[in-house]
């Protein structure tokens, strides 16, 4: 080994080395005995300084809501079935049902009217007295 170009370009210092080593990383163990993997880091879901998605800030004055197009509907005389808003929204039954518990009834504190006439759907309106 004497003949290797390394040997002669690059001489090592033995006394050196011993210093510089380093303790070996101590591996951590989850409940079941197994080596635990460092988590990624979390991502974020919308860029620093954009708008939030879900931020409660009113919509533009232009577009009309899922909830005032709802609200629209059943203030009509007739008033309208979970069918007609489920179109209107493109809500699930059980939305609709939860959106005229909910937000109609409780949040907003309107009086929901439910009628269903003999041979009828059921059809649910806003009645304009408190």
């Amino acid at each position: 080994m004497e003949d290797h170009p390394m040997d002669k370009s690059h001489p090592v210092d033995e006394t050196r080395i011993e210093a510089v080593q380093r303790p070996k990383r101590q591996r951590r163990f989850n409940a079941n005995g197994r080596i635990k993997r460092a988590k990624a880091p979390k991502r974020q879901t919308h860029p620093k300084g954009g708008v939030n998605p879900r931020s409660r800030t009113k919509p533009a004055s232009g577009k009309q809501t899922k909830q005032q197009t709802c609200l629209d509907l059943l203030s009509r005389q007739e008033g309208a079935t979970i069918e007609e808003l489920q179109a209107a929204t493109g809500w699930q039954h059980h939305s609709v049902r939860g959106f005229l518990a909910g937000a109609v009834k409780k949040k907003l504190g309107l009086r929901l009217i439910s009628e269903k006439p003999d041979a009828g759907t059921r059809r649910y309106r806003i009645s304009d007295t408190v």
